[in-house]
């Protein structure tokens, strides 16, 4: 598999982090590390361009993680049943290990500030769904127009 492939099946499988409870998006390009080898590495060898605003990193499942040969900081948000957040931790440094939640069935690793950006805190929900969705069906627009046919609705484009 060459690059370009590579980092189109990671778009492809990219999520968002919206906070709904703050009305806050926490990351917009995040992965899932849901495997035991992704789980293992992780951010492993990532350098500080992967710490780019937006980015994110969900490991489920989890209840803490460690920083042992990364090369930056991060935030930690422990992510408790139903993404309810049961823990935080803000500028966890390269070399170190994080804070052990047993409330805690996942963990999102974010590049450092965010948690400060995000205004995240615990108690907070947070929503995390694919980053891009299925285009509608061909068989969608006919479906409305017969919708539209059968309501007597018979508007132009203009709306007239």
């Amino acid at each position: 598999m060459n690059v370009s492939n590579s980092k189109q099946t990671q778009r492809r499988n990219a999520l968002y982090v919206y906070n709904n409870t703050r009305e806050t998006f926490v990351a917009t390009e995040a992965t899932l590390a849901d495997s035991y080898l992704r789980r293992l590495i992780g951010l492993l060898g990532k350098t500080r361009r992967w710490a780019r605003l937006g980015a994110g990193l969900w490991i489920k499942p989890s209840r803490g993680v460690h920083t042992i040969g990364m090369l930056f900081p991060i935030d930690l948000i422990f992510l408790g049943k139903e993404n309810v957040v049961v823990g935080v931790e803000e500028h966890l440094r390269p070399f170190r290990i994080s804070k052990v939640s047993f409330k805690a069935t996942s963990v999102l690793e974010l590049p450092p500030h965010t948690l400060y950006r995000s205004k995240t805190q615990v108690g907070d929900r947070l929503e995390i769904a694919p980053l891009h969705r299925e285009a509608p069906s061909a068989a969608a627009p006919a479906k409305f127009a017969s919708q539209a046919n059968r309501d007597g609705e018979k508007r132009s484009l203009t709306g007239r």
